[in-house]
């Protein structure tokens, strides 16, 4: 038997449907305690961007025809690791089928193994255990079927039954899942998608969604200043570079004085030089203070009422749901995904030209990367995913993009502020690409969230709500107390070498419960450490800790 265009148009939408109406069970086998994206509603979410593609084509369709729209719909609509994982898979199918009208067993086969590839090629260290080696052994055992028989149904049904066979061995091959009793959540969520394609294979029909369509929460947004930015006290940014004399004052007077005269101040200083940031009305005051320093270079001054101005017009369009496509202007722009509104300001103040909200629990696609990217109007665009969930999907818009596209790898929001802290804009784009790797790697990230299953990890049991510590994207902490837990972490990242330390506390944390939080760390830490509190308001994360 082989499968015609209508077909397998009709079995990807009944393939959506049924992830659609099972992400929950999938979601739920993520071991990891803490909130996030989570599997099946990521896979849902990439797989159900091709659906609207599909119900605008006829009856009359090719299976190359389908295949394709269905790749380049997934594609874009990438969502978390799992979802361009399973965008690749589908971009192999797509490959085999190209140009042809129907497809047969063998033809399946030779896609499903070209996805695969695909597949292990995006992931730097595939690990085994996962949607991997699901589909791994999945399409071996569609690839030896295909030297007896070329019947499609045969070999789908096949490649679905040796890719169970494949998932309940996924706990020998992950020690987490085993402990967890539990099989791999990617690998589930494969398998869930094909069973709802076979159902129109074998004259079932589609499977029907069980729920209305919910509108999902993450949101595009292109400097969206103007949507809590109202009032600008201070005109002008105003940011420049001192090379130290020799014997110059403390770096910390200099903060001091730019205190007094704005705010937003930023002053980071090594041996040779200091990066100065402040927002105020007397952009000349601040610039001859810095020269007491010793010479200035890279010096910029903005006016951010002209900006804002722009800025709140391009909010307007996003409210229509439209971005500004822009042409190239200057060198370089850069892109960083955030949510809560403090983290967005930060982000811009360091010169960041297009947010992209979004992060833990609420993933952006590739296609709400590539709008924030063409908005920008730079031939080089830097992208700072802040989160490790949204790599893998911001690296797809390399091929995507209209202009040249560097996607810095940045695991977190700590990671993403110090990357834009050590840019020079008279360097060019790969010297940067390294330096800003090179200043992200060295900081200390710490995250304090909220367990949202019982769990054990690593020794550790867990209890849903209790408070958790992660540094460096690790769990280190498990306590009631979120002010301990907050302590904890920070001083597990201190070290000898440790200057400076921000704290930014989010959305589920009040004022009041933040300074307290505060000033119980600093008195805790060293005197010879400056620790500064941020109201960053992100959800999902009780605080953000940057240690440098």
């Amino acid at each position: 038997m082989e499968i015609s265009g209508k077909l397998l148009r009709d079995s990807i939408i009944s393939g959506a449907n049924n992830i659609a109406n099972n992400k929950n069970e999938v979601d739920e086998l993520n071991v990891f305690p803490v909130p996030d994206g989570d599997t099946g509603t990521n896979m849902s979410m990439t797989i159900k961007n091709a659906v609207p593609e599909l119900s605008k084509m006829g009856d009359d369709v090719t299976v190359g025809a389908v295949s394709e729209a269905v790749a380049t719909a997934m594609l874009r609509g990438a969502r978390g690791n799992s979802g361009v994982i399973l965008s690749l898979l589908f971009r192999g199918i797509s490959k085999g089928f190209k140009g042809k009208a129907t497809a047969n067993g063998k033809d399946f086969a030779e896609a499903i193994n070209l996805g695969v590839k695909a597949a292990y090629k995006s992931v730097m260290k595939p690990t085994e255990g996962t949607v991997l080696t699901v589909s791994r052994e999945a399409g071996e055992a569609a690839a030896a079927l295909a030297e007896e028989t070329d019947d499609f149904i045969t070999i789908f049904k096949a490649t679905i039954e040796a890719g169970e066979v494949s998932l309940e061995k996924t706990p020998e091959l992950l020690p987490a899942l085993k402990k967890a009793g539990v099989v791999d959540a990617g690998g589930m969520g494969f398998l869930v998608i094909l069973k709802g394609m076979l159902s129109v294979f074998e004259g079932n029909g589609i499977i029907a969604t069980k729920d209305a369509p919910k509108t999902e929460n993450t949101v595009v947004s292109t400097n969206a200043a103007g949507s809590f930015e109202t009032d600008i006290e201070f005109t002008y940014c105003t940011e420049y570079i001192v090379n130290k004399k020799e014997g110059c004052d403390d770096p910390m007077k200099l903060r001091a004085y730019l205190e007094s005269i704005g705010d937003s101040v930023v002053v980071v200083d090594d041996d040779n030089i200091i990066k100065v940031h402040v927002h105020t009305e007397h952009p000349g005051n601040a610039i001859e203070k810095g020269i007491t320093f010793g010479p200035l270079v890279n010096l910029k001054i903005e006016n951010m009422r002209e900006q804002h101005k722009s800025q709140t017009e391009k909010v307007e369009l996003e409210k229509q749901n439209k971005l500004p496509h822009v042409k190239p202007e200057k060198d370089f722009g850069f892109v960083a995904v955030a949510n809560g509104a403090g983290l967005e300001a930060l982000f811009r103040d360091l010169g960041v030209d297009s947010i992209v909200r979004g992060g833990q629990t609420s993933n952006p696609s590739t296609e709400d990367i590539l709008e924030a990217i063409h908005a920008t109007p730079a031939h080089t665009v830097f992208v700072l995913p802040n989160n490790k969930n949204i790599i893998m999907a911001a690296e797809q818009t390399v091929k995507l993009a209209d202009r040249k596209v560097i996607v810095l790898q940045t695991r977190s929001i700590p990671q993403g502020i110090t990357a834009m802290l050590g840019f020079d804009p008279s360097a060019d784009a790969d010297t940067n690409s390294i330096a800003m790797t090179e200043a992200f790697d060295r900081v200390g990230s710490g995250q304090i969230t909220f367990a949202v299953r019982d769990s054990e990890v690593d020794d550790k049991k867990i209890k849903q709500g209790d408070i958790l510590g992660m540094e460096n994207g690790k769990l280190a902490v498990v306590d009631k107390d979120l002010t301990k837990v907050l302590y904890k972490v920070t001083k597990h990242l201190v070290k000898s070498e440790t200057s400076f330390i921000t704290v930014m506390y989010g959305a589920d944390v009040s004022d009041s419960d933040a300074e307290k939080a505060f000033e119980y760390l600093r008195s805790k830490i060293s005197d010879d450490i400056e620790i500064s509190l941020v109201n960053g308001g992100q959800p999902v994360y009780y605080y953000l800790v940057s240690v440098e």
